[in-house]
């Protein structure tokens, strides 16, 4: 395949500035969170809309994933004899890494996609130059308070998909491997403890500010026309699961080395 270096240049300047923008975004957004007025009914509005988009979708996903990891980590127990230790390693694979990849991946996926096209619409129908002339901030009146918004409803709904979750996998070792239920119930504490939860919420609420902050600003950038739009949401969307894939890994490596897993 012949590649044309201009072409490389040219691509790997246009995202280096893209990465560029989008941390320039994200500063702007935590400035003006704090800027008054600040948009409260808004907030509340955003917050239900991602709320009524995310809750089913989070509750059906987490069920067949807590039960995949539950099967999954309870047949390699198996074979190393520690079936015990069932319950501590699916909640710590639910509450650790799962939950907060689903509520992201959801919360990108559903919501991050409407916000990308309620503000490429908005664009490209030039109401933010508009709000803009009238001396109004599109960033402090549409684009932080979307973003809060997926920060809050990303943390809730983590919570809600780790109980989901451990219930599923509860449920599928229980009744489909033959485990035991008090057994399960007692290893919670056998490895699992308190910063696992923590770091699972402070995982949900990055993402939720990723996922809000990409979708703002894929949405005020778009193509000319609908089809832009369109373009705009696909790519916030690819954006968006690349890159809380390798946050995931980056929080994760540092989790693990600052906090020594209980009992060693």
């Amino acid at each position: 395949m012949n590649l044309n270096p201009t072409h490389l240049r040219a691509s790997l300047d246009s995202a280096l500035s893209q990465v560029g923008n989008i941390f320039a975004l994200s500063n702007d957004v935590l400035r003006k969170t704090f800027k008054r007025p600040f948009q409260s009914r808004e907030l509340i509005e955003q917050s239900w809309f991602v709320a009524n988009v995310s809750i089913l979708p989070s509750a059906l996903v987490a069920i067949p994933f807590g039960a995949v990891v539950a099967l999954q980590t309870g047949s390699l127990i198996k074979q190393l004899g520690a079936e015990s230790f069932t319950g501590a390693t699916s909640v710590l694979a639910t509450v650790q890494q799962a939950a907060p990849v689903v509520t992201a991946l959801i919360i990108a996926g559903a919501a991050g996609s409407a916000v990308a096209a309620d503000l490429g619409s908005r664009t490209i129908r030039e109401e933010i130059d508009a709000m803009e002339v009238l001396g109004i901030d599109p960033i402090q009146r549409l684009v932080v308070p979307r973003v809060l918004a997926m920060m809050l409803v990303a943390v809730l709904l983590n919570g809600m998909v780790s109980v989901v979750g451990i219930a599923g996998g509860y449920f599928y070792n229980v009744l489909l491997q033959g485990g035991t239920p008090g057994a399960y119930l007692a290893s919670f504490s056998a490895l699992a403890q308190l910063p696992d939860l923590w770091v699972g919420e402070i995982k949900a609420l990055m993402f939720g500010f990723i996922a809000g902050v990409i979708a703002a600003y894929k949405g005020l950038r778009p193509g000319r026309g609908p089809k832009g739009v369109g373009e705009a949401v696909n790519q916030s969307v690819v954006i968006t699961f690349m890159t809380l894939f390798f946050v995931n890994l980056i929080v994760t490596l540092v989790y693990l080395q600052l906090v020594p897993a209980k009992g060693a």
